[in-house]
């Protein structure tokens, strides 16, 4: 929306922007995060699986294969290897390179720390895309905090140099909080000098170990303002070089159409096609469960054991999601002008921080940051 540019997402899906919306997913063919185990050898606080031994009903390696061909039938465009830490899964690279040659795209979602450079490797051989790795700082002493495990900065910053000398495009994936979004400018710096192509902003979701942190962890709308202000300014100084993404707050795309269109019905659109839980991907988890995305792990719509994926993504199991604005009735979001384009925000926060899945999303900003328009034309 920024800069017109990007790297990794290009690469994937081919060119796109506002007025041309990527059509590389959709309900019914969703991308799937597929969070194939839930060991782990970090202790995350925020972890949003619980993730730590392992799973005693875990897909076999049988069953993954299932699981594969299930994805082919729909038409899956993409599959995003999780966790848990999913290079602890031993037939990963063969469930992998199963699914590759299903022409599924491959994405790894992993806390690095055990990419070596015989895994880099084998990953780049497999025709991995993406390679997602978690670093939350550029300060070792918060990223070990967060991961719940000392050391695992070093073990981190020694796998993305791993990945990205084996020719692999990587991108960082940082979690943001009201401790650590005050550093977004100095850590995309940061990014720039390891030579990673994107960077993606979590914003703090509610699912998992996240339900017992306490609400100090969550960002001020002020704090908010001057974090979306810096990337905006940091996506055009890095345009085509690396491309800086959001996720878990589709009200960034709102303040950012605002900002830059005025509230253009082209650059609202765009947020509205980008998708979100249920509308362009789906989860699996280690058992099967398939839910409308990793976070919402408390709206089932079934597992691939019961019945084949295709039968799961009915029209009507998908609906809420794609038309999530229909059902939203907090006084915030409910009554919010933007709802059809950015669906509520976040609805594990919804339901994980208020009780409603359909209530207000406590962390959106916008009622905050943005004026009433005068003219017809909104401001920030």
């Amino acid at each position: 929306m920024v800069a017109g540019a990007g790297t990794t997402s290009f690469k994937i899906k081919g060119r796109y922007g506002v007025g041309r919306p990527s059509d590389f997913a959709a309900p019914l063919r969703p991308a799937v995060t597929w969070n194939i185990t839930r060991r782990c050898n970090l202790r995350c606080v925020h972890c949003y699986v619980d993730a730590g031994p392992g799973d005693p009903a875990e897909l076999t390696a049988e069953e993954a294969m299932d699981v594969v061909d299930q994805m082919a039938e729909v038409g899956v465009p993409m599959v995003i290897f999780s966790g848990g830490e999913p290079l602890l899964r031993q037939d990963l690279f063969d469930v992998a390179a199963y699914a590759g040659g299903k022409g599924i795209k491959l994405v790894l979602s992993t806390n690095g720390t055990l990419i070596t450079r015989e895994v880099a490797r084998r990953l780049r051989d497999l025709g991995f895309y993406y390679v997602g790795i978690s670093l939350d700082s550029a300060e070792e002493s918060y990223h070990d905090a967060f991961r719940g495990v000392k050391g695992a900065f070093a073990a981190t910053l020694a796998g993305v140099k791993n990945a990205v000398e084996a020719g692999l495009d990587v991108g960082l994936r940082f979690t943001v909080t009201a401790k650590n979004i005050e550093e977004a400018p100095r850590y995309i710096d940061f990014a720039v000098s390891l030579g990673v192509r994107r960077i993606t902003f979590y914003h703090l979701s509610a699912a998992g170990r996240a339900q017992r942190m306490e609400r100090s962890w969550y960002y001020t709308p002020e704090q908010y303002a001057a974090f979306i202000n810096s990337l905006m300014e940091y996506a055009r100084r890095y345009a085509g070089k690396i491309e800086i993404e959001t996720t878990l707050a589709p009200y960034d795309g709102i303040y950012i159409a605002e900002a830059l269109g005025g509230g253009s019905e082209e650059y609202l659109k765009f947020v509205e096609a980008a998708g979100g839980c249920g509308r362009k991907m789906v989860s699996i988890y280690p058992n099967g469960d398939v839910y409308p995305c990793q976070f919402l792990d408390f709206y089932r719509l079934g597992n691939v054991r019961e019945r084949r994926l295709r039968e799961i993504l009915r029209p009507e199991a998908v609906e809420p999601f794609v038309n999530t604005e229909r059902y939203l009735r907090g006084p915030k979001c409910g009554a919010c002008r933007f709802k059809q384009y950015c669906k509520g925000g976040d609805r594990a926060r919804a339901y994980y921080l208020t009780g409603d899945m359909w209530g207000d999303d406590p962390l959106c900003p916008i009622p905050h940051l943005l004026r009433p328009p005068a003219g017809g034309v909104s401001s920030i």
